[in-house]
């Protein structure tokens, strides 16, 4: 933890390395970021927040080292810290390119897939489902205590917790209408035949081509789960390719019912950007509550 950009940067780099120039990135909603080139010619990605908590971008470095070990290309974690006036940071290794490989989509549906493959067991305490630390989605805390079931933990650390954050929107209706949901949740959702790892907020804006052009996840927010809810949420904003779905698939076929259950896992996102971004996304929360307990 590193109590200034200035230090991290001498740490990692050499005493005599110093930050020559300092160019703003765009594309993010939650948080500011940068591109710095260095003094020795190298090049990182800064991302900063004012205001946000000791553990905000610990909780990303710690999502990322996760996916790395499952397969995963993402930036290398380079350190955190805390600047003046409370501002936190992380530092990354800048892979960004405009140019994507030949085979960008067949490789991100491969890698994908053999991430939700791996092991999960090191990443969980004492259940097979959640995390060994809580983190963010977006600037939302995600909280990730450990449940033998894959339907209990949705229901608890998901849509019930996102639910509850989202209650001052809703109409005594809406909270009926939820309450029934989360009690019937075991009728539409089905547990996996094995557990994930998710990156677990995997829209087009978190995958990017990196230097060769091969696809890289950046900005996670990731648990055990199920390998679907990732899936539905690559839906949710557009789509991938076509291409990525038959490269995923050739590794983990479809289940049958995915069509039916695609909006409940994405349901747990929209209530986020409902209480991230406001009421512009209380229409799409009512009409899929409704679609399955109205």
């Amino acid at each position: 933890m590193y109590q200034s950009i200035k230090e991290a940067v001498k740490n990692i780099f050499g005493s005599e390395v110093r930050i020559e120039s300092q160019q703003s990135v765009s594309g993010g909603d939650i948080n500011e970021a940068y591109r710095l080139l260095l003094s020795n010619g190298e090049e990182v990605f800064l991302k900063t927040k004012k205001g946000a908590g000791e553990n905000f971008f610990r909780a990303e470095a710690k999502g990322l080292l996760a996916l790395k070990e499952a397969g995963a290309n993402v930036p290398e974690v380079l350190g955190v810290g805390n600047e003046s006036l409370g501002e936190r940071f992380l530092l990354l290794s800048y892979e960004r390119s405009n140019r994507p490989a030949r085979d960008y989509w067949t490789l991100l549906g491969h890698n994908l897939a053999n991430i939700h493959r791996a092991q999960t067991a090191s990443w969980t305490k004492d259940g097979v489902y959640g995390f060994y630390d809580d983190n963010f989605i977006g600037a939302t805390k995600q909280k990730n205590n450990p449940k033998s079931g894959w339907t209990e933990f949705f229901r608890d650390n998901r849509l019930g917790a996102q639910m509850k954050f989202a209650d001052h929107y809703f109409a005594k209706e809406d909270k009926r209408l939820c309450l029934k949901l989360l009690d019937k949740l075991g009728d539409f959702l089905v547990e996996p035949q094995f557990p994930s790892l998710l990156h677990g907020d995997l829209w087009s804006g978190n995958v990017m081509p990196d230097r060769l052009g091969k696809p890289m996840l950046i900005d996670p927010a990731v648990y055990v789960g199920h390998h679907e809810a990732d899936i539905a949420m690559t839906e949710l904003f557009g789509g991938f390719s076509p291409v990525f779905y038959a490269a995923y698939h050739e590794i983990i076929p479809r289940n049958p019912g995915y069509v039916e259950r695609r909006d409940i896992y994405n349901l747990y996102h929209l209530l986020n950007h409902l209480n991230l971004f406001g009421s512009s996304y209380l229409a799409a929360v009512r009409r899929i509550v409704k679609k399955y307990v109205g």
